[in-house]
């Protein structure tokens, strides 16, 4: 009987290697791009950790890294991985751990696993996205599961002041200050003793940043754009869409305009606006959306956009199939080119997922397959994730769920 082959070992000399170069080359760059504070975790000694961080930035793993002497093994969503070439190189280097964003992913934990036991430092985002609003975001309390079961010393790791040089929203830095450290150690010891919800909270508490306060200067010409990314709600009529230029952003509906300082607060041209920052304009958006009942929203589009539809063979590469595809949204389903020859529906009855990538992208995992939108400048993408959790909320009974997806 033949055996069966060993697997090779996931941590490689070459990570070590790896990571030093990118520490050389990258710390002086963020430090002057990012106003970057890193705080070292000198306590580390030899021993493996998890290291869970709240998201801000795109390069929010560079920074984590920073704190730790070797490599550290992030989870990466199949976007990262479905690049061709460029994702080769990026396993061989740095070896991600492949997660399915928006699902749970068995093959995700047994990997964790596998690096836990071959002594590595594993470290995950468990917001599981950027913020838009600056606040950390909802986490899911699975993540207790993981940490019971890799029995790892767990890090908290604050990163702040990522909101404010490069929301996600935006295409451009700011200049201000950024700064990262490790905020607490939870021993194995410690969290054996308590039960899944008093660790869930010492997880969600320890890694709470709310950057919509005024704890700083974040200077750049272009503050406001692209907000109409992450907002699509006007208080004065309703469900809208928006457009910006340089410092301000206007309700293409009413007109009203309203600039974004470099203190991160909002400000009416000319009128009272009733949200101080975008964080609240955001809460606003989420509350706004809550009210509704999809099913009546299920006769004509709420919106429409165009888009570059794309599928996602994970792992592998992007399949191009429209260049500009027609999305409409309802409270029950997205159309693609439904007045076209070939029209697709993807009923939010059969979509099993739906997720907001990098800036702007959407992905809808529908029929087994996952359909990518990468649209233009000023696609908002939230509304779509808003929506279709929206209608699982009342699919479920839960009327006014406090869920929307991000």
């Amino acid at each position: 009987m033949k055996e069966s082959k060993k697997p090779e070992p996931w941590i490689k000399p070459r990570h070590r290697a790896a990571r030093n170069l990118a520490y050389v080359i990258l710390y002086p760059y963020a430090k002057w791009k990012y106003g970057l504070r890193v705080d070292r975790f000198r306590e580390q000694g030899d021993r493996p950790y998890l290291i869970l961080f709240n998201h801000q930035t795109p390069f929010d793993q560079f920074f984590v890294g920073m704190s730790f002497r070797g490599p550290v093994y992030y989870l990466a969503t199949e976007d990262l991985f479905s690049n061709g070439w460029i994702s080769s190189v990026i396993r061989w280097l740095v070896a991600p751990i492949p997660i399915m964003k928006s699902a749970s992913d068995v093959s995700a934990v047994r990997n964790c696993m596998r690096v836990a036991r071959e002594g590595g430092t594993i470290a995950i985002a468990p917001e599981g996205n950027r913020t838009y609003s600056g606040r950390t975001e909802h986490m899911s309390p699975s993540i207790v599961k993981l940490v019971r079961l890799l029995k790892l010393p767990v890090v908290l790791y604050h990163i702040e002041g990522g909101y404010g040089v490069e929301p996600r929203w935006s295409d451009c830095k700011r200049k201000g200050k950024m700064h990262t450290y490790v905020s607490r150690v939870i021993e194995p010891e410690e969290y054996a003793g308590l039960k899944d919800p008093e660790l869930f909270a010492a997880i969600r508490e320890g890694l709470m940043v709310d950057e919509s306060r005024p704890d700083g200067r974040f200077v750049s010409g272009k503050r406001a754009e692209y907000l109409e990314r992450a907002i699509y709600y006007c208080p004065f009529c309703g469900l809208s869409e928006f457009e910006s230029s340089r410092s301000r952003i206007r309700c293409k509906r009413c007109g009203r305009t309203v600039e974004y300082g470099e203190d991160k607060q909002l400000r009416g041209e000319g009128f009272d606006f009733p949200y101080a920052s975008a964080a609240e304009w955001y809460d606003a958006q989420q509350e706004a959306v809550r009210a509704l009942d999809p099913t009546e929203l299920t006769g004509t589009p709420v919106f429409r956009d165009t888009a570059k539809l794309s599928e996602v063979i994970p792992n592998k590469k992007k399949l191009p199939l429209r260049k500009r595809a027609e999305l409409r949204l309802y409270g029950d389903r997205i159309t693609v080119d439904e007045d076209g020859p070939e029209p697709l529906c993807f009923p939010f009855d059969e979509v099993t997922a739906m997720a907001a990538l990098g800036r702007n992208k959407l992905n809808v995992y529908h029929g087994g397959r996952i359909w990518q939108f990468k649209p233009g400048k000023r696609f908002n993408p939230v509304k779509y994730v808003n929506f279709y959790y929206l209608y699982q909320n009342y699919k479920r009974g839960d009327v006014h769920g406090e869920f929307l997806g991000l």
